[in-house]
């Protein structure tokens, strides 16, 4: 199913398997932009996730033609409002940090990932430790949350947020140097 398919499925059926499909792709980007906001890693990670939570109902509701697009900016606005809700930022900064985000968009709509750069992930993946790899796939592949992962595996929830913070870290690293 392509992306259009799975939105309009999720839209009939209200599956979360639909929506995680759809939704997952989409993780890292969202991430970075909840990190470029918020500047922490702990709250950025549970950004995407209340995102996530939120998506459930708002794509029942809205129209929505392009996902990415769309997710971004409700990413994007999510973030503002956290950060206006704790008093760190005011609306001019919003209004500058409007056009900046825009064109991020619309620079990243032009990037568009090859078979191998697929390839070169998954080789970046097998080469994180055991525990990196086994928390980065349980988290991002697997769309499973902190609990869930420390309850698989027996790690602490502590160990499991710090190997994926670890993990993709040491991701990034790798896939700059390929």
């Amino acid at each position: 199913m392509d992306e259009k398919q799975l939105l309009q499925y999720y839209k009939e059926t209200g599956s979360l398997d639909a929506l995680g499909k759809l939704y997952a792709p989409y993780m890292s980007l969202l991430y970075g932009v909840c990190y470029k906001y918020l500047q922490d890693a702990e709250q950025s990670q549970d950004a995407v996730m209340q995102i996530f939570d939120e998506l459930i109902n708002k794509l029942r509701v809205y129209e929505v033609d392009n996902f990415k697009s769309w997710v971004y900016v409700y990413a994007r606005n999510f973030c503002l409002m956290q950060l206006r809700k704790n008093k760190q930022i005011t609306k001019v900064d919003i209004e500058e940090n409007l056009y900046e985000s825009e064109k991020m968009l619309n620079d990243d709509d032009e990037k568009k990932w090859g078979e191998q750069d697929f390839e070169k992930l998954e080789s970046c993946i097998a080469g994180l430790n055991q525990e990196q790899e086994l928390c980065i796939r349980m988290f991002y592949l697997e769309q499973k949350c902190y609990k869930d992962i420390a309850d698989q595996t027996g790690y602490d929830i502590a160990k499991v947020k710090s190997y994926i913070q670890n993990g993709r870290r040491n991701l990034k690293i790798c896939m700059e140097k390929k």
